[in-house]
């Protein structure tokens, strides 16, 4: 049988994901990587994509990355961006955001 305990410390462990999902603009990143694919976006293309600043892409991205919501890999001399989490991308399908065909 389940404890509490178990629910509380689940409870503790998505927190940190559930406060960036809560945040617009990394809410509106996150979709946005989701919708054109693991590391095809740079901080760049992703402010171009969602109207935002680089700065305040950047500083997001920064964020992410910390809580282990999204990665990042080198590729030649540009850096691009993936969602490392498979639940929050599972997370993504539910509230109904696609993929590019």
């Amino acid at each position: 049988m389940a404890q509490l305990s178990d629910n509380l410390t689940l409870a503790t462990e998505w927190s940190a994901t559930f406060k960036i999902l809560g945040d617009p603009t990394r809410l509106k990143l996150l979709t946005s990587i989701h919708f054109a694919g693991q590391y095809v976006y740079t901080v760049t293309e992703l402010a171009e994509a969602t109207n935002l600043q680089v700065a305040t892409v950047s500083a997001a991205l920064r964020a992410m990355e910390k809580v282990g919501v999204v990665k990042s890999a080198r590729q030649g001399r540009s850096i691009k961006y993936a969602i490392a989490n498979d639940d929050v991308h599972k997370l993504l399908h539910w509230m109904g955001t696609t993929h590019q065909e």
